[in-house]
């Protein structure tokens, strides 16, 4: 469908891709991975068209339509959402617009649409224009927007309503290539689940750059990395994908080390014997082998981490904060009424619920940046509350320097001890200097961490912390809150953040507060467990029995015991027979992985390279032993997870 063949780009004597290719089939789903500054979204502009490659060619098949959703907005005119999600093309725009103004001036008729000019509504219903408009309300509901919202103009929406609207119109068109640009950053938890379960049946093939494993997992069955200027292809999932690229560092280190062993030793002899009359000739057939060499790079890794810790902050007294009988609203607008909640010390909060429902409202409140009408907010002792916005622009000022944003902090530090920090967060040499106006938004978002950590609290609120930020810099701040001693109430789209940060899950829906006393895996089985019971009560209450019905003969207890025995037993049979499989695989694994590091012992000595086809037959069994890894180790986890829930149910 798609092919880039020996693709160079370079901009200022930097290369971003040098001599890559890549194939792009019909049914392909891949993700677009590497650091931030790789050349993920240069790379969909040379797919586009956009950007001319230095070198190299883009075939594309005649009549494939391409899709692309980029990562900010673009401008509005007077357009509504509904005109946005259904201008898939120029042609169905302009007759869109001649019918609804005929509707709007003549609403008696417009139930006979065919009194509309013939030609204008023949060419609409060719071109399925109500099916299409039907299809677009319907993916406009599953992206959180309301009924009342369809026939707003989006020039009154923020920037991130107006993405939605624009990828619900490439849902809406179903391209036969779809390109999608960080699409998970603008959407809340509710709109990404339901996103995620769309494309999993999008009939095209689909190319997306994210920083969301989760998503990624669930979605792509390749993944194509952005690595010192080329593309490297791997099959199966993220997860996947980074087992096969540790396994292909580890080879490759091995491979480089040894190749240098034999290029010294080579070398080595040349200069001893070069001088010698009869070994002369011997010595200059040893340089022509080294030139003679395709020579294997030395791994390098490319990907510059944030490397941070919160520092620990005074504890808190057991009670972190509390709200009681809480009214707010925005003018006419109530958003909750008479609500309470609480935290304790060492809990980690996640806010879940649909777009619009109150979360990031619900956190200002406990941050104390909005004042309700009516209630009491109260901090317990010792406590000192930390937020971070959604919007990084709330918490920096745009006409400042890096370096002076940093400094304006209550705490006493030393220009040298900011400047150290802003480092670890990839602020180095003269890029302290540059004004937060310029800044990216993953920039704006390490800088408004160097804040936080500047001035530590022990109650921190954090509002979709990940936004921006890649997947170094998100495994580095996970792993700093893992280590946070303090309270975390946060607001996150990022499934797999969720689930490796919260022990709590309050649900905000309407004004309404329901708490789950466990983490996310908890509050999933909670609600279907809830959904399948209020069924089967509605199911009760439909189908409910004749008065006069004769009852059910009861077991008797002798029975019932001898009932339940039997189930016992048949528990404890499935959780040995698990038990087994777990440790069968888990065995497999650890056979497998202590045989790797034998391998690579061996690829490191040089007298296996003296030893005929031994380092080829090695490299061989290195690669069959990893990808034998990567294919039992989802069967562990799967078990492992059927072993956890027999368990349970013990």
């Amino acid at each position: 469908m798609l092919t880039l063949s020996s693709i160079t780009k370079a901009y200022g004597g930097r290369t971003l891709f040098s001599d890559v290719t890549l194939q792009l089939n019909r049914g392909d789903r891949l993700g677009l991975v590497g650091p931030n500054g790789a050349g993920k979204t240069t790379l969909f502009s040379i797919i586009l068209g956009e950007e001319p490659p230095n070198d190299g060619k883009i075939m594309t098949e005649r009549n494939v339509v391409i899709g692309y959703l980029p990562q900010e907005s673009t401008p509005v005119a007077d357009e509504t959402v509904i005109e946005i999600a259904t201008a898939i093309s120029p042609e169905f725009v302009k007759l869109r617009r001649i019918i609804k103004a005929w509707e709007h001036d003549h609403p008696i008729e417009a139930q006979h649409s065919e009194d509309i000019h013939d030609d204008v509504h023949d060419r609409y219903n060719e071109l399925n224009g109500y099916q299409i408009e039907a299809k677009a309300k319907q993916i406009l509901a599953g992206l959180s927007f309301r009924e009342k919202d369809f026939d707003r103009p989006a020039r009154e929406m923020s920037g991130g309503w107006v993405m939605r609207a624009h990828l619900a119109r490439l849902l809406t068109q179903e391209p036969d290539l779809l390109m999608l640009d960080e699409p998970t950053n603008h959407l809340d938890l509710e709109a990404l689940l339901w996103f995620q379960e769309y494309l999993q049946g999008y009939p095209g093939a689909i190319l997306v750059i994210s920083h969301d494993r989760e998503f990624l997992n669930s979605l792509v069955g390749g993944i194509v990395e952005i690595r010192q200027s080329k593309l490297l292809r791997y099959r199966g999932d993220y997860d996947e994908y980074l087992v096969q690229r540790d396994a292909a560092e580890v080879q490759l280190l091995a491979a480089y080390k040894n190749q240098q062993r034999e290029i010294n030793a080579l070398q080595d002899f040349a200069r001893r014997f070069g001088a010698k009359a009869s070994k002369a000739s011997q010595a200059q057939s040893k340089l022509k082998q080294i030139d003679r060499m395709e020579k294997i790079e030395a791994p390098v890794s490319d990907d510059k981490k944030v490397s941070f810790s919160f520092p620990q902050p005074q504890r808190s007294g057991q009670r972190v904060i509390r709200m009681k009988d809480i009214h707010f609203a925005y003018g006419p607008n109530v958003v909750y009424r008479g609500i309470e909640f609480e935290a304790e010390r060492a809990q980690r909060i996640v806010l879940v619920g649909p777009n619009g429902a109150g979360k990031s409202t619900l956190l200002k409140l406990l941050a104390a940046n909005v004042t309700p009408q009516q209630g009491e907010r109260e901090l317990g002792h010792n406590v000192k509350a930390g937020y971070y916005s959604q919007y990084r622009v709330d918490m920096l000022d745009p006409s400042r320097s890096v370096l002076d944003e940093a400094l304006d902090t209550p705490s006493r530090i030393t220009e040298q001890f900011v400047r150290t920090l802003l480092g670890s967060f990839l602020f180095r040499g003269d890029d302290v200097f540059k004004k937060v106006s310029v800044l990216s938004g993953g920039e704006k978002s390490r800088l408004a961490l160097v804040k936080l950590l500047l001035d530590p609290p022990n109650l921190l609120l954090m509002d979709e912390p990940t936004t921006h930020l890649d997947m170094s810099s998100i495994d580095a701040l996970l792993y700093a809150l893992d280590q946070f001693e303090g309270t975390l109430i946060f607001i996150s789209h990022d499934v797999y953040f969720i689930r490796a940060l919260a022990n709590k899950v309050v649900h905000v829906n309407a004004g309404q507060l329901t708490h789950y006393a466990g983490d996310y895996q908890y509050y999933l089985d909670k609600t279907k467990s809830l959904s399948a019971r209020a069924a089967l009560t509605a199911g009760a209450k439909t189908e409910a029995p004749a008065r006069n019905s004769t009852p059910k003969p009861t077991v008797d207890r002798k029975e019932q015991k001898r009932l339940e025995a039997e189930q016992r037993q048949a528990r404890s049979g499935k959780l040995k027979g698990q038990k087994q499989l777990v440790h069968q695989l888990e065995k497999q694994i650890q056979d497998l992985e202590k045989r790797q590091t034998a391998i690579t012992a061996e690829l490191e000595k040089s007298e296996t390279y003296q030893a005929g086809s031994k380092a080829s037959e090695l490299n061989r069994e290195f690669r069959h032993n990893a990808e034998e890894i990567a294919e039992i180790t989802p069967k562990w986890e799967a078990a492992a997870t059927k072993l956890a829930e027999l368990d349970a149910e013990g």
